[in-house]
């Protein structure tokens, strides 16, 4: 079906479904509570009270770049933009004839009447066109967030933007008030006064960071990846750092596709995912999603590149979910390209074999055979978590008994964590959490690839975030873990419940079966899950009492 036939409504003359949305991941004063319990959420576009941001940029005449951008975006994340004008642009599709800062008065009068009535949670910033306006802007952004999008030059050419005083401005007080900074590879090599080509973006983004910026996305990527048509941004932040990939779009007859506004839409985008409480990496994640699906949809306009065209069904639409990788990959190899392009391309995905149903974790050996041949699981992990007191040998033990024990079982035995001692007892299912695997050496990741390749060693992965679905995506995992859905005391974490709603968003955005988990303790928790499109469900506590307790000693793998 076309994207236009996507678009239509119902023969009866219905509107299409509300998209599915997903809330915050971490605690925000922004993130409200969500019933973990509700089946999907409000839309945003459908928000009584959508969060309020500012955008202070300039006008463009020719309806592309700028605040035009910038409101579309905002409208498709359902926020509320506030459009503060610092410069009138002459401009068109081909070009920028003129640029005319407005006085620092009248900037500062439109700050100052916003804050009497609309303060803003973020402040998203564009074409600034003068040093004075970097003075106004601060003195009224309070406690706002700030997103820079550092617009010194037009892609399309024609007048200057930016003067060496709005540089030194942004270089002394808008990079280190930046909350996230947004600059292409031109734009922040200009910021740093570095030679183009001179260093390689993330080392870029990390000397940005050294400017004061709390969190930095290079957009447009490693321009290398342009064979491999893959469109990269690297991201360097404090909770998670990588490059983050979609497939690069290209116009009718292998043309530029109509990118306009495309930064501004970007920047415009993250403010917005920030306003409504996400954590910076997943409003980055949002804003890649939203800017590519607008970029896909661009329109023409006049006789150059036209806008794009953003919509509100860009949070659920597949196609749009990126990968994402680790932040010491800088340089990825053409092993892992590869893998990017065969999961962002779902023709070139093999099809699932995981088997649905109900999936239990225990850190009792002995109860592995018990938990198969009850006939209820089709999937049993044994979970020893390494620590203090924990003992090598009996570990290795325990996990050579779970093996034998499962032994032609129908049922599928995942050892938790312990990769090498599992592969060496005969395992052939290993689940790994996100830090497991960054805190995985290069030559330990190279031999999971090599025994997954040559010996179908299977591979699950935890998620508890957008960015970490992107990154398990990245990995092209057999299954991807989302949790916790319901609060749970069975582990320390500092992530807000996702509930049914997530799991459902999960399920439809993976591309690969989701397995839901966490304070799953009744039955109609775990039927919910596999109703909200988990092929497998978690349970920990409650697969113990379902499973009657044999006779049995209980031995320790603790010293």
């Amino acid at each position: 079906m076309s994207e236009r036939e996507n678009r239509r409504a119902s023969p009866s003359g219905s509107a299409l479904p509300s998209p599915l949305v997903p809330h915050p991941s971490l605690p925000s004063p922004w993130a409200e509570a969500v019933d973990p319990d509700l089946a999907a959420l409000t839309p945003w576009t459908e928000d009584p009270s959508p969060p309020v941001i500012w955008s202070v940029a300039g006008t463009d005449s020719g309806g592309g770049a700028g605040l035009s951008a910038d409101t579309r975006a905002a409208a498709a994340m359902g926020v509320h933009l506030c459009p503060v004008v610092a410069a009138v642009t002459a401009q068109h599709s081909l070009g920028v004839n003129a640029v005319f800062p407005l006085p620092p008065n009248q900037v500062r009068a439109q700050l100052s009447a916003l804050r009497q009535d609309l303060p803003p949670r973020v402040i998203k910033t564009g074409l600034l066109a003068s040093a004075a306006t970097v003075d106004a802007l601060l003195a009224q952004s309070g406690d706002a967030l700030l997103v820079v999008d550092p617009v010194l030059g037009a892609s399309a050419g024609g007048a200057a933007f930016c003067d060496e005083a709005l540089l030194g401005a942004y270089r002394h007080q808008l990079v280190p008030a930046a909350a996230l900074l947004t600059p292409n590879r031109r734009e922040a090599e200009r910021l740093l006064g570095v030679a183009h080509g001179q260093l390689p973006v993330p080392e870029l983004a990390a000397m940005l960071r050294g400017l004061g910026a709390q969190a930095v996305v290079v957009t447009g990527g490693d321009d290398a990846a342009l064979a491999d048509g893959l469109s990269l941004d690297w991201l360097d932040s404090p909770l998670a750092t990588g490059w983050i990939a979609l497939p690069r779009l290209s116009g009718r007859d292998g043309a530029s596709a109509h990118h306009h506004g495309s930064g501004c839409t970007f920047a415009a985008a993250a403010a917005a995912a920030l306003a409504r409480g996400f954590a910076v990496p997943d409003a980055v994640i949002l804003a890649k999603m939203l800017t590519w699906s607008a970029l896909r949809d661009g329109h023409a306009a006049g006789a150059g590149p036209g806008p794009l065209r953003p919509d509100r069904r860009f949070v659920d639409d597949p196609r749009a979910m990126p990968v994402m990788g680790f932040g010491d990959d800088t340089a990825p190899d053409r092993a892992t390209l590869t893998r990017w392009r065969e999961v962002l391309w779902p023709a070139s995905r093999r099809p699932p074999t995981f088997a649905g149903g109900l999936y239990a974790i225990t850190d009792r050996p002995e109860r592995v055979a018990a938990m198969a041949l009850s006939g209820r699981f089709e999937h049993v992990q044994l979970r020893i978590k390494r620590g203090a007191g924990v003992d090598e040998d009996r570990l290795r033990a325990a996990i050579r008994e779970a093996v034998r024990d499962m032994a032609g079982r129908s049922s599928t035995l995942w050892i938790n964590d312990h990769w090498r001692l599992a592969l060496d007892e005969g395992a052939r299912a290993l689940h790994l959490g996100q830090e497991d695997w960054a805190g995985l050496a290069g030559e330990d990741r190279e031999a999971l690839w090599q025994r997954r390749a040559r010996h179908g060693v299977q591979l699950g992965l935890s998620s508890h975030s957008l960015w970490e679905l992107c990154r398990a995506r990245g990995l092209a995992p057999d299954y991807i873990a989302c949790g916790p859905l319901w609060p749970t005391t069975t582990k320390d974490m500092p992530w807000l419940p996702q509930g049914l709603a997530q799991l459902r968003w999960w399920s439809r955005m993976a591309g690969v079966p989701v397995v839901g988990i966490g304070g799953v303790l009744e039955d109609r928790q775990w039927r919910a899950g596999l109703a909200a499109g988990a092929s497998a469900m978690c349970l920990v506590r409650a697969a113990e009492a379902m499973v009657p307790q044999g006779d049995r000693a209980e031995p320790s793998v603790r010293a």
